[in-house]
């Protein structure tokens, strides 16, 4: 275990771009974040609030400007190759030659880290087993499924068994079933003991993989903590009542009040639902069923509802996930954008530590 006791730690990191007609604008403007070995972390934040940018900055693929990075035990500024050795890095698009097997494919990259013939045979093999990809591994990639394309990519990011591997946004334009995919095999990698660092504008699936998440907005942390203490903080468990009829809105109106201890009731006529924050869920919910089975009245719905992380999100940036790219992601020092972008910033990170190309691609963008 790193010095520190963290996987991957920053202390108030900047990272600066000039802006055309003069000025600058901070891309990541005092980003502290702290990473424990073992988990899945989470950085969520509306497009623009530096998300992609620490990624590439953590990746040694940017230089930033101020304050302090660690990955792995290892400081981001002065050992940058160091750092490549220990990383993976698997971003937006699937970065996987389709006119080759996936087989074909894992073999090249190890490579290209020069195993040697034999182990990257093997190391494939282990590869494809891993990622549940051996019946289709003498299959064309191109005639892969998108989350077998994406389960290629992440075991391509693992052919050096990386430390820390961080994954930007890999479910993008996937379909329910191939998110699904992409979601148990970083699982099962957490499992083996890698720490993935996540960015995601999928806020369900921060929910159900980060052990914990970082809300970043405007280049700054501005939330720390796990997926349910973050959603305490806009509130607890809540009832909700959807009364069958108007004429039975007023005792609904009654019963949840009481089982909300005189807290406050909310209350919408046109939809006749009713809600309230509760201290005891089940016994919220007992009492309500009670006392309106009691009464005599109907409900067309009845049940436990609790904050999401949209709810979160909403509350934290007071703005949704969608907007313009990040600024990060595609201007200023070595960014890029799109597949042929995120083939060459895989390649220069824990994927490309091997590679001579990818290396001194990489090595143009950190400090020497």
């Amino acid at each position: 275990m790193p010095a520190s006791g963290h996987a991957v730690l920053t202390e108030g990191v900047v990272k600066r771009y000039r802006k055309k007609g003069g000025g600058e604008e901070r891309a990541l403007d005092g980003l502290d974040l702290a990473v424990s070995p073992g988990t899945v972390h989470g950085l969520l934040g509306p497009n623009g609030a530096g998300k992609t940018t620490a990624v590439r900055v953590l990746a040694t693929l940017l230089r930033f400007d101020g304050g302090r990075a660690e990955v792995a035990g290892l400081d981001v500024s002065r050992e940058p190759r160091r750092v490549r050795a220990r990383i993976g890095l698997a971003g937006q698009y699937a970065a996987v030659d389709e006119a080759l097997t996936g087989r074909q494919n894992l073999e090249m990259f190890g490579r290209l880290f020069h195993l040697g013939a034999r182990r990257a045979r093997l190391r494939a093999g282990e590869l494809l087993e891993r990622f549940g990809l051996v019946e289709a591994a003498d299959q064309g990639a191109e005639e892969y499924s998108g989350g077998m394309r994406r389960r290629l990519d992440l075991a391509a990011s693992m052919i050096l068994a990386p430390d820390v591997l961080f994954l930007d946004e890999p479910t993008t334009g996937l379909d329910p079933r191939g998110r699904g995919e992409v979601w148990d095999a970083v699982r099962a990698l957490v499992a083996g003991g890698t720490t993935v660092l996540l960015t995601t504008q999928y806020l369900d699936e921060a929910d159900r993989l980060a052990h914990r998440v970082t809300v970043i907005d405007r280049g700054r942390a501005i939330a720390d903590a796990t997926p349910d203490e973050l959603k305490d903080r806009v509130g607890g468990d809540r009832i909700e009542v959807v009364a069958a009829d108007a004429s039975g809105l007023a005792a609904v109106e009654r019963a949840v009040g009481r089982a909300a201890g005189g807290g406050l009731v909310v209350t919408d006529p046109l939809t006749r639902r009713v809600h309230a924050q509760v201290a005891d869920r089940v016994a919220a919910l007992t009492r309500v069923a009670g006392d309106l089975q009691d009464e005599g009245v109907a409900v067309e719905d009845i049940g436990l509802r609790r904050p999401s992380l949209d709810d979160v999100f909403l509350r934290l940036t007071g703005r949704g996930t969608g907007g313009d790219t990040e600024r990060g992601a595609d201007c200023g020092p070595g960014a890029g954008s799109g597949p042929r972008a995120d083939r060459g910033a895989a390649s220069g990170s824990g994927r490309g530590a091997g590679p001579d190309a990818g290396a001194r691609d990489a090595s143009k963008a950190v400090a020497a």
